[in-house]
């Protein structure tokens, strides 16, 4: 229970360094998407590789090509998906969530907060992390495919083309 063999502690030392090497290569390889604020499909993503990674660390039944082939494959799926979603209206819909306005010209839209499970106190939070404090003084505030609040001040408005996404929900 506490101790089998050394041969096992070795095993884990340099197959783990070896799969944290093939890992970090990996996804520097794969872009800077892998290394972006994380949307829910990103997020699977991560945790299977976490996941993929654990297993070939602790369990003998996984050879080292076995799970490098596992993170390589799990790695080159997130990429051409991200390849897809970036072309293809369909399938971004399928792996990112739509960015919703939860309050507009100062004023919470009530069934936005609902939907997305947020708060007012959520909504102001972020307000005053941008160092406002007058909620009439904002133009919008969204809550990202990534789960960020984006706060856009009345004063920075212009034009609104940063709301131009006809994905938003709320516009």
């Amino acid at each position: 229970m506490w101790f089998d063999t050394w041969s096992d502690l070795l095993r884990v030392v340099l197959v783990g360094v070896a799969s944290y090497a093939v890992l970090v290569i990996s996804i520097r390889l794969s872009g800077k998407r892998a290394l972006a604020q994380l949307n829910a499909f990103d997020f699977v993503v991560t945790v299977a590789l976490g996941s993929t990674l654990a297993t070939i660390l602790l369990s003998a039944d996984v050879s080292f090509a076995e799970g490098v082939v596992a993170l390589l494959l799990l790695l080159l799926l997130q990429v051409v998906v991200a390849f897809v979603a970036a072309r293809r209206r369909g399938a971004r819909r399928l792996t990112t969530a739509s960015p919703t306005v939860l309050l507009k010209d100062g004023r919470f839209d009530v069934d936005a907060l609902r939907r997305t499970r947020l708060s007012e106190a959520d909504v102001r939070q972020a307000v005053r992390q941008t160092g406002r404090g007058d909620l009439s003084r904002i133009a919008v505030v969204v809550l990202e495919s990534n789960g960020g609040l984006s706060v856009i001040a009345a004063d920075s408005w212009g034009d609104g083309s940063a709301l131009d996404d006809d994905r938003i929900e709320g516009r």
